[in-house]
């Protein structure tokens, strides 16, 4: 019978954390007004999705450098052009799904909150009212509210002041 000493126990590999982004770190600053919180918004869409963070963060530049950067630009961009984007960043798998659910996210956020986020949050009691009103957009699910919501939580202490 072999004895399991320290050398022989079979080594299992660790995962390493997922880095955590901040606006900051792609040049947003989300109290500055609607463009930024937007931006940021679009940003943790992509990064609340089952994929590469560095796919995720290369897409949104596409976005960013095409002008496709707020509501009305992601509603009046063609599906078959979003998928065209997504493509390009390597949304290979998730392309098509994804293009739907952003139109289908700009129609309700535009519908219900006038396509403003800071409406949105200036709409609801606390983070918590927040986050909820967030999850009921298409494609919103807790994770992508919560990377979004790491940057709003001035937005509600100055509130509190």
């Amino acid at each position: 019978m072999n004895k399991l000493t320290k050398s022989n126990v079979p080594r299992i590999p660790s995962r390493k954390p997922k880095p955590i982004h901040h606006a900051e770190d792609f040049g947003l600053d989300v109290m500055s007004g609607d463009g930024d919180m937007f931006r940021w918004f679009l940003l943790a869409y992509l990064f609340g999705k089952p994929i590469q963070a560095a796919v995720a963060a290369n897409t949104w530049k596409l976005f960013i450098a095409r002008n496709i950067d707020n509501p009305w630009a992601i509603l009046n961009t063609s599906h078959h052009t979003l998928v065209s984007l997504l493509d390009e960043g390597k949304y290979t798998r998730y392309d098509e799904s994804t293009a739907r659910a952003l139109h289908t996210c700009m129609e309700q956020l535009i519908s219900d909150y006038e396509g403003s986020l800071i409406l949105m949050c200036e709409s609801s009691d606390d983070e918590e009212e927040f986050s909820k009103r967030l999850q009921k957009l298409y494609g919103v699910g807790p994770k992508t509210a919560e990377i979004f919501m790491r940057e709003t939580q001035e937005y509600f202490a100055r509130r509190i002041e």
